[in-house]
């Protein structure tokens, strides 16, 4: 390495998952190309890399907030960009990140442009899940299986229950940091219990934070993605002291399996026609069109019927969704939310953005293996786009629980 050339990351080369950082070089050559690396390895053992190039300025600097790249993984100013960039070296990969003890590392590297390409200088940055005092506790209650993570404080604190199609903790925990109680549990524990879905263990888990000692008086909220969604709606309609519920890329009925509740199946499964999956050129498989409509006669038995429900809603769908119409999804319940003269929801529609919106500055996903399927699918999205998208849900969904959830030391303050 070069000991004229230096690699800076600010404000420090630790900070948490959901916080950018800037990339500074100094030292190089006036107008000196160069090439940027990142690489990080997943809690699979797989290796993500990405790269950029950049022409340093007169003075030999380089700063990612303020110059482009020139050709690599991505081109122009995206100061991010090796981050939301990182894939694989094989195709339908996922950048598995979804334990919080353990943080998000990722190598950067400047290297020459020249000849071998030898390293000028390198940085490592620690991206952590969990911030200073949250703390993280297994839970197994009753039958719920999760991770309850509680912020540093006596509270209370704004309940939350993130709902995931299979377990993660990552979204739980970078909620925590902001000051929410978070308890994160899984539609799925595994491949064997996908046949039918009881919404009593739900229910648990509902009241297990309605009753817990530092959460807020006034109900909880959930937040959930692709079938944890209809789940949740589920829970709001059928289950009280739901309060406030966050939708992201969501159907509007029990898809793929029955729903039962106090041993009586209350919702019937909108199946599937694979027929009209479509093998794509990169050999994923684009299933959007696969869903039956919920619409038809035969399958209103399975739309959840989110009328009956007292929660505030947040909508959020994105315009290149590939896993199904989550746009036609949500424009049917709020049609139908209005027919019944509600106006207890909000939407968010992103042009540009795919099916995985999750917390920002993580690795862009365009396809992966779908973990209900035994195939790899098309998820979709512009990558600048859908990055951009992810930045401004993760504050939307922020404002929204701190809005619907209020906790007695809100309304103690509100009442003096």
């Amino acid at each position: 390495m070069s000991s004229q050339v230096r690699l800076r990351l600010l404000p420090s080369t630790r900070c948490l998952f959901d916080e950018p950082v800037q990339l500074k070089v100094a030292g190089l050559r006036s107008r000196q190309v160069v090439t940027i690396r990142a690489t990080s390895t997943d809690e699979r053992e797989v290796v993500f890399g990405s790269s950029a190039t950049y022409r340093a300025d007169d003075g030999g600097e380089v700063d990612l907030n303020r110059d482009p790249s020139l050709n690599g993984s991505y081109v122009g100013v995206q100061p991010m960009g090796l981050l939301q960039s990182l894939k694989a070296d094989t195709l339908h990969k996922y950048f598995f990140k979804n334990k919080a003890l353990n943080p998000h590392v990722v190598k950067f590297s400047v290297h020459e442009q020249e000849a071998d390409g030898r390293i000028l200088a390198e940085e490592t940055n620690e991206r952590f899940l969990m911030g200073d005092g949250v703390s993280r506790d297994p839970v197994k209650e009753g039958n719920i299986r999760g991770v309850l993570f509680t912020p540093p404080g006596e509270g209370p604190f704004p309940a939350v229950l993130d709902l995931g199609t299979f377990m993660s903790e990552k979204r739980a925990c970078l909620l925590a940091n902001k000051g929410f109680l978070v308890l994160t549990i899984a539609v799925f524990s595994d491949r064997q219990n996908m046949k039918e879905i009881h919404l009593d263990p739900f229910k648990e888990a509902v009241d297990f934070l309605r009753h817990h000692p530092k959460a807020g008086s006034k109900g909880v909220g959930i937040i959930s993605r692709s079938k944890g969604t209809d789940i949740a709606l589920s829970l709001a309609a059928f289950v009280p002291g739901v309060e406030a519920l966050v939708w992201i890329n969501g159907t509007s009925a029990s898809v793929g399996t029955p729903l039962y509740y106090k041993k009586q199946q209350i919702l019937s499964p909108l199946m599937f026609d694979f027929s009209k999956v479509i093998t794509t050129k990169s050999g994923a498989n684009l299933i959007k069109y696969a869903t039956e409509d919920p619409l038809e006669e035969k399958n209103k038995g399975s739309l959840v019927p989110i009328e009956r429900a007292k929660s505030q809603f947040l909508f959020v769908a994105a315009e290149d969704d590939l896993n199904w119409d989550s746009k036609a999804y949500m424009d049917e319940m709020v049609e139908r939310l209005k027919r019944h003269g509600k106006e207890n929801f909000e939407t968010v529609f992103y042009p540009g953005a795919g099916h995985l919106l999750e917390p920002p500055y993580g690795p862009f996903c365009s396809s992966a293996l779908h973990g209900m399927l035994s195939f790899s699918v098309v998820w979709g999205g512009e990558p600048r786009a859908h990055a951009a998208a992810e930045i401004h849900l993760w504050k939307k969904i922020q404002e929204f629980f701190r809005t619907h959830l209020s906790c007695d030391a809100t309304q103690a303050k509100a009442n003096l």
